[in-house]
């Protein structure tokens, strides 16, 4: 707010017999200017985790402050109803906990998570973790070529396989992919996938082979949108 006080100075002649005189009359007037400032927010995109067919899965968020109090109140709100036709729901108890330090620690994987009192890392909660998580691309983004998938995994010789299908099921890309570490130990991934065709609503699959039967397993399918 600024405040302009200018001073108006009214001067005032008057005549009389036999002479004249000056009078002068001092008057003050204020007046008060409010300016408004608007700060634009920008949202923020950010990975909520949810439990899907008993493991967690990350979905995106948008987001205006990602605080502690921020990233729980969006946990708090559960899944959507898209997400939930998808499989995913929030869960209870030490599936809540798992929940709250995926979601915490996003920007630094690695960073403990205070829940209650007590500390945690994603390590503690590799029996909720899914062999192969997919935390790029997220259910329902906007994609465009190349398709950049990350994550991490921990399979056999840390190798699993993909199949990115088009909005008409037929396969795009078929690979295999390859983690930093395996066979006990969950590493990370990051790898690109080119494709041409049209848009539209298409799934990338991830999986694992079976070294029993090479059936399918591991499963995990994520709705994308093409963008060309």
């Amino acid at each position: 707010m600024r405040r302009l006080l200018p001073l108006l100075a009214l001067v005032v002649f008057a005549a009389g017999c036999g002479g004249g005189s000056t009078t002068t009359v001092t008057v003050t007037t204020t007046r008060v200017v409010t300016r408004t400032v608007t700060t634009q927010v920008t949202p923020q995109a950010v990975r909520l985790y949810f439990f899907r067919n008993d493991k967690l899965g990350p979905v995106s968020r948008q987001v205006t402050s990602t605080s502690r109090d921020a990233l729980l109140a969006a946990l708090n709100d559960g899944p959507t109803e898209e997400e939930k036709r998808l499989g995913f729901e929030a869960a209870q108890g030490d599936g809540l906990t798992a929940e709250i330090v995926y979601t915490l620690s996003q920007f630094d994987p690695a960073r403990p998570v205070v829940v209650a009192g007590k500390s945690y890392t994603r390590g503690d909660f590799e029996d909720a973790t899914p062999a192969i998580l997919v935390e790029t691309p997220l259910p329902f983004d906007e994609v465009s070529a190349p398709l950049r998938v990350a994550g991490t995994a921990n399979t056999f010789e840390a190798t699993f396989e993909y199949d990115l299908l088009d909005p008409a099921g037929k396969v795009l890309k078929h690979d295999f992919a390859t983690a930093t570490s395996g066979s006990g130990t969950r590493g990370a991934f990051d790898f690109k996938v080119p494709f041409e065709a049209p848009n539209g609503v298409a799934r990338l699959v991830v999986y694992e082979r079976s070294a029993a039967d090479g059936s399918k397993t591991h499963v995990v399918e994520i709705p994308i949108s093409l963008a060309k």
